[in-house]
């Protein structure tokens, strides 16, 4: 069955009108959505820490942002757009306490919710209004009178006002302009994982390093394993982006092509698609949730580990070295 999707004529920013909405966490999201929904005519607060360079932002974006706490109390929409991994802690210190009866409680990724480790309290429904793009571009897109599409979940026994309120909110940050596509908490929450760990960040990044190592130990020099293996994937990716696999494969020679259909399934095989099942078995049962949340109780320590080690990895130098070498990369260094 199509998915549902929602445009400019089915939201109706009227509803927003004597509505404050309180935007939680000034960061890639929290500017973005915050900007776009003051420039809507919404009245928009921010809560973020005082201190921060995210306060600093906001403060030169106009805003005067305030504690958590007293943004939440003053909200009738209150989204929380900060790490996941702080939300579960400040949520129960900070913005629970605050919550009105009748507020809108917002998110634009499930995790802790769908993870239990935000629960709202009783008259308080909660919504999600997820941007399908990184908050510069659901800003840019939205001056540029455009907008980014977006997924819209509402929570158990969410009241049809607060539905119609979320729709109102997906149209002030430009979501309707491209699309709002309706899906559940755990359809994106889930999904997202999965993405993130199979394939966008876990699966590229290991793909990308075992190759660049097979190269290297069978002789070759770390320069021409970097180009193959790691430098060239831009193109293929932007090929994927404008039109899908067979764009890409339209534009590589019939060489590429064929390599293509012939060794890949031998690269991701049966075996891989197996793993790929069991890590999202891991991540529908919560495992992978509860991982993440108990390795932040603990300060980390594995995740701090991987970061350091992998900083240090031969294609990590290579590549500084090279990038210095290409003054059309707007490179950068972490």
């Amino acid at each position: 069955m199509p998915a549902r999707v929602f445009y400019d004529d089915d939201a109706d920013l009227a509803l927003l009108k004597d509505k404050t909405i309180a935007i939680l966490g000034y960061g890639s999201q929290g500017h973005a959505q915050a900007q776009n929904l003051k420039d809507s005519g919404c009245n928009v607060i921010i809560g973020q820490r005082k201190g921060s360079a995210n306060y600093d932002l906001a403060v030169s974006h106009g805003f005067d942002p305030l504690p958590l706490s007293d943004a939440t109390k003053a909200g009738d929409l209150v989204n929380i757009l900060l790490p996941d991994e702080v939300q579960g802690d400040l949520y129960r210190e900070q913005i629970k306490p605050n919550l009105s009866q009748g507020n809108l409680l917002l998110c634009s990724h499930g995790f802790n919710i769908h993870f239990g480790q935000v629960i709202p309290p009783d008259g308080v429904d909660t919504a999600l209004v997820a941007p399908k793009g990184p908050g510069h571009l659901v800003r840019s897109e939205y001056v540029g009178g455009g907008g980014v599409p977006s997924l819209i979940a509402m929570g158990p026994n969410a009241s049809e006002n607060s539905r119609q309120l979320a729709l109102a909110y997906a149209k002030g940050i430009g979501g309707t302009r491209g699309g709002v596509i309706e899906t559940t908490f755990a359809e994106e929450t889930e999904t997202d994982l999965f993405g993130e760990q199979v394939v966008l960040c876990g699966g590229v990044s290991a793909l990308v390093k075992a190759a660049f190592e097979t190269l290297v130990e069978a002789g070759y020099q770390p320069e021409m394993a970097y180009f193959e293996c790691m430098h060239e994937l831009k193109l293929i990716v932007d090929l994927f982006y404008q039109g899908g696999l067979n764009y890409m494969r339209y534009s590589v020679s019939n060489t590429a092509e064929f390599g293509d259909y012939t060794r890949g399934p031998r690269i991701v095989s049966d075996e891989t698609k197996a793993e790929m099942k069991k890590i999202l078995s891991e991540i529908q049962q919560g495992q992978f949730a509860k991982e993440w949340i108990l390795e932040n109780r603990a300060n980390q320590p594995t995740f701090q580990a991987c970061r350091r080690q992998d900083r240090e990895h031969l294609i990590e130098q290579v590549g500084r070295q090279l990038r210095s070498m290409m003054t059309w990369i707007d490179s950068k260094e972490v």
